[in-house]
């Protein structure tokens, strides 16, 4: 299935989510356009405390200050359950939400998935009106984007 071409509104969807603050995790559904208003990188990984997802989540977690400065959120999206992701995001210290998408749903309306084997790693970003401005689809998921990338690209969404 194809996902979202640029320029058109991002599929919309709630998933339930996690986040670890001071120690609390707090667990909510995250509905994408209740967030409309500031842009919103989805950071699509295949799995919880794998070697590459783990590297992708902490360069995310450790400049979450930069995405805040730039007005924009990130979103953490697998297929694990909430369990999982509470016991990633407490080992890794991260501090933004980590969504589950147990039923692969999202990740099929983003034309992400690969049947029997997940999901390709994949990074979309949202502006603040929903609308879909910049994505990158992994062919095999081992690289992921910088934050430098993300960054440079939340900031020409300005010049839109």
């Amino acid at each position: 299935m194809a996902g979202p071409a640029i320029g058109q509104l991002a599929p919309n969807f709630t998933l339930p989510g996690v986040v670890l603050s001071d120690g609390t995790a707090t667990r909510s559904d995250f509905t994408l356009s209740e967030h409309r208003g500031a842009p919103i990188v989805l950071a699509f990984y295949p799995g919880d405390e794998t070697p590459g997802c783990t590297k992708q989540m902490c360069a995310y977690s450790s400049e979450l200050a930069q995405f805040s400065a730039l007005g924009a959120q990130v979103w953490g999206i697998s297929p694990q359950d909430l369990d999982s992701h509470e016991r990633f995001a407490r080992k890794e210290s991260l501090t933004f939400p980590l969504l589950a998408d147990v039923g692969r749903g999202v990740v099929n309306a983003y034309g992400i998935g690969i049947p029997g084997l997940g999901l390709r790693r994949s990074t979309f970003l949202i502006d603040a009106d929903g609308t879909l401005r910049w994505k990158n689809v992994s062919f095999l998921g081992l690289k992921f984007d910088s934050v430098d990338t993300l960054a440079r690209e939340i900031n020409s969404l300005a010049k839109i």
